[in-house]
């Protein structure tokens, strides 16, 4: 794969956007992996809104089992799996939430009906049905007309600091190549790259 001596944010760089031109759509679709204070863990898909050296982000209704899990450890793991490459990245590390200018900033960015839908959407809270939804868009859309829509205070984003990254490329007979990246204890170097058995 030609990982060893390069930075974990820029194998991601390059993969991600080959990833942007070879998957049919959602290339930017990732499972997030959280643990609440019952132990047990918890897994969906989510949408990567921004990556950075300063880690990935993601944005939720804060009042949904991921966000009251990240709440109660905060703790995550990411998966990226692209089948039209091949290839998969797990990364590991704490979460934090996102500053509210941040979530202001990007809510201010998302299509009016999804904002409405982020008002409107008790987020993994019981439905009696899809009438209830509607009901609850109709009255949300009546509440801000025509103005802009605000962010919801219960909604907002979350960052997860990488401090373990693994990428994977499938190989014949199931005998893949895996490299882990984890920070570099101590030398000029910031990760510390290890291989591993398949």
């Amino acid at each position: 794969m030609g990982l060893k001596n390069r930075d974990p944010f820029e194998i991601f760089a390059d993969w991600f956007e080959k990833a942007s031109r070879k998957e049919a759509n959602n290339h930017n679709a990732m499972t997030l992996a959280t643990v609440g204070k019952d132990g047990r863990p918890s897994a969906r898909m989510v949408l990567l809104k921004d990556v950075g050296q300063g880690g990935f982000t993601f944005y939720t209704n804060l009042d949904s089992l991921k966000g009251r899990q990240l709440a109660e450890n905060p703790f995550a793991a990411l998966l990226f799996h692209w089948k039209s490459l091949d290839r998969q990245i797990r990364i590991e590390g704490p979460v934090e939430q996102v500053t509210d200018a941040e979530a202001d900033a990007y809510f201010a960015t998302r299509p009016r009906a999804s904002q409405l839908g982020a008002w409107a959407s008790r987020q993994s809270q019981p439905l009696e049905g899809w009438a209830e939804l509607e009901k609850r868009l109709a009255i949300y859309t009546a509440k801000f007309h025509l103005g802009a829509v605000p962010r919801p205070e219960f909604w907002s984003g979350f960052r997860l600091r990488a401090e373990r990254f693994e990428f994977w490329s499938e190989g014949k007979f199931r005998l893949h190549k895996r490299f882990v990246f984890t920070p570099a204890d101590t030398g000029v170097d910031k990760w510390r790259i290890q291989q591993v058995f398949p």
